[in-house]
């Protein structure tokens, strides 16, 4: 048996694919909660825009968990709205979102010299600083970026990219290349500032990207990515995924964070021991149902596939309750207890 690690050391160990002492516990994506913003004082919409809030109550949240890690970014706006895209800052339960368009063009991809300290991007980076000064030594510190198909999405329009998909294939290659260099730029910023790992959200699932798509558009991007960032970056994509796994897994990217709407079994099969598994317990059946019971079965279904890091599958619902969350650390703990 491993000597104890610290949750910072679990973290980047278990993300890593060296050995840990027990399986991570965390997520890549929100844990904010409803409850968590009662609980420390800081509420939506005013976090997004509030390092010091954002700081608190990522935090909170993940120590209420008792997760190895702390991740600040609850929303998909930043990198847009630092390089100029309307955005809706949102409310107390409901999350912020981009409400048109920002170019039609390729030729319109403009990164501004100051985007990092434009207030979209300086509110991220300063709270992965403020926690990186309070927390950095003992939990480890997950940023988020988007990658270049959800950031079509985010400053061109689904439709836009959808079709351009088909119709101008050449067009949209260059409309991601493009794209990429925000992702890049937004890595870069986020390591810093003191993120330790990031999470790329890319919402390429069969619901928005057929796997020749991918292949075809996205992979290339990808693996340019796990080339020039020099950390462990793990894709985040909702959704179905299981059609495109195989190219996933040749990424080089560090993880995977899934959806269990693919089995972990399949999930650990088609990425072929490549990546870092994150999640296995299901917002809509176990964690919001908030049965600890159900919640132990996800944990005891992804211990038993090798999952990596152990924790929600994505952002969670804003209406789950801590205790669900709580209910992974302490399935977990027991498991462990009684090997």
């Amino acid at each position: 048996m491993l000597t104890p690690m610290s949750e910072r050391q679990r973290f980047l160990a278990a993300v890593n694919r060296t050995p840990v002492d027990r399986p991570a516990l965390g997520s890549v994506t929100s844990l904010a909660t409803t409850e968590a913003m009662a609980h420390c004082g800081a509420f939506f919409p005013s976090v997004h825009q509030d390092s010091r809030l954002m700081a608190r109550l990522a935090a909170c949240a993940s120590l209420e968990a008792g997760f190895d890690m702390i991740f600040p970014v609850f929303s998909v706006v930043h990198e847009a709205a630092a390089l100029g895209a309307p955005i809706y800052w949102g409310d107390v339960d409901v999350m912020p979102s981009i409400t048109a368009p920002l170019w039609d063009a390729p030729e319109e991809i403009t990164i501004p010299d100051d985007f990092e300290y434009r207030p979209g991007m300086a509110v991220v980076l300063q709270a992965l600083s403020l926690l990186r000064d309070a927390y950095g030594t003992r939990y480890a510190l997950v940023g988020k970026t988007f990658g270049p198909w959800s950031l079509g999405f985010h400053l061109f329009g689904v439709e836009t990219i959808l079709v351009l998909s088909i119709e101008d294939p050449e067009k949209l290659q260059r409309i991601l290349a493009g794209l990429l260099e925000v992702t890049v730029r937004s890595c870069r910023a986020q390591l810093a500032a003191g993120a330790d790992v990031l999470c790329v959200s890319d919402h390429c699932s069969r619901e928005m990207c057929a796997p020749e798509t991918y292949r075809t558009f996205l992979l290339p991007l990808h693996q340019e990515l796990a080339r020039r960032i020099p950390a462990a970056l793990i894709l985040h994509t909702c959704g179905d995924t299981a059609d495109r796994l195989a190219y996933i897994a040749q990424t080089g990217l560090a993880g995977f964070h899934y959806d269990t709407r693919v089995p972990t079994n399949t999930a650990r099969a088609l990425t072929a021991g490549k990546m870092a598994l994150i999640g296995g317990v299901s917002n809509l059946l176990a964690l919001l149902p908030g049965d600890p019971a159900v919640i132990a079965l996800n944990v005891d279904d992804a211990l038993a596939a090798g999952v990596d890091v152990i924790g929600p599958e994505c952002a969670v619902p804003l209406n789950t309750r801590m205790a669900s969350l709580r209910a992974i650390t302490t399935a977990l703990l027991a498991r462990q207890q009684s090997v």
